[in-house]
């Protein structure tokens, strides 16, 4: 087959259908024929697992910043003595991802637990990499020092692949900057967030927006683009690699430019 048509082929358009893309799942391996206009970041477009871009897009970025090519789960090396940590990972690549590397998942309230703001000392310095997905718009601020923990746990070298909805606005919003001794209750009006600030006062917060998913799932703020890299670099990484090139052949297809998966690295020295 020439290479024009074998692109024509890989495009699947169809005459007088919807364009179709063909793409190979990176995490279950699976071959599959979709609309274009199905992929999104949070839209499942794998017919096997239900993948969405943002979870092709986290194996994607693992595997470029750790073997320097896109693979599939399934051709990983076997490098158990690659150690990392992922937070509240999706377990269809999570049990993949354990099978291939030394890596381990964890959730903030459940075991094997992981307070990103308080994380047990034994770890620091001892991961090669650190995996979090759509995690620190949750945290309590302030969010700064999630950036730092993160930073301390990895080993010089080690990458970190993140992701979290954000715009490219002036400044991120946070929706309790003054979030001290809170809790939420539930009212006949829907959930609330009560808090009392550092110097005493109380504060009631209705509207609230949690995301789906276990552990704490409260939106906390939402991220700017620039305030991303200013916390990068306030804990001491390097400027983030942002994926934003469409990787096709895994059906990392991207909708727009926003909330796009990111490689961020330790200094080696």
């Amino acid at each position: 087959m020439s290479q024009m048509k074998r692109v024509f082929s890989w495009l699947g358009r169809r005459k007088g259908g919807p364009e179709m893309h063909r793409f190979r799942c990176n995490i279950c391996g699976a071959k599959n024929r979709e609309p274009t206009s199905e992929f999104g970041r949070e839209r499942p477009s794998c017919k096997r697992c239900h993948s969405t871009v943002r979870m092709r897009s986290i194996i994607h970025v693992l595997s470029t910043e750790l073997f320097g090519r896109s693979l599939a789960v399934s051709d990983f090396p076997s490098r158990p003595d690659l150690h990392g940590l992922g937070m509240s990972d999706w377990d269809e690549y999570a049990s993949r991802l354990a099978t291939k590397l030394g890596y381990q998942n964890t959730f903030y309230d459940t075991e094997p637990r992981l307070n990103i703001l308080d994380p047990a000392p034994e770890l620091v310095g001892t991961l090669d990499f650190l995996i979090s997905t759509d995690v620190f718009e949750h945290v309590a601020p302030p969010v700064q020092a999630a950036f730092d923990r993160t930073f301390e746990l990895l080993k010089p070298g080690g990458v970190f692949v993140f992701s979290v909805p954000h715009t490219r606005d002036e400044n991120t919003v946070e929706h309790f900057p003054e979030l001290h001794d809170y809790r939420i209750e539930e009212r006949e009006s829907g959930p609330v967030l009560l808090n009392v600030t550092a110097d005493g006062r109380q504060q009631v917060f209705e509207d609230l927006v949690f995301h789906g998913g276990p552990g704490e799932t409260l939106e906390m703020r939402v991220f700017c683009l620039d305030a991303l890299r200013e916390h990068f670099a306030a804990s001491g990484f390097g400027p983030p690699t942002i994926y934003e090139e469409n990787a096709p052949s895994c059906g990392m297809i991207w909708e727009g430019n926003l909330s796009l998966t990111m490689g961020v690295r330790k200094p080696a020295c």
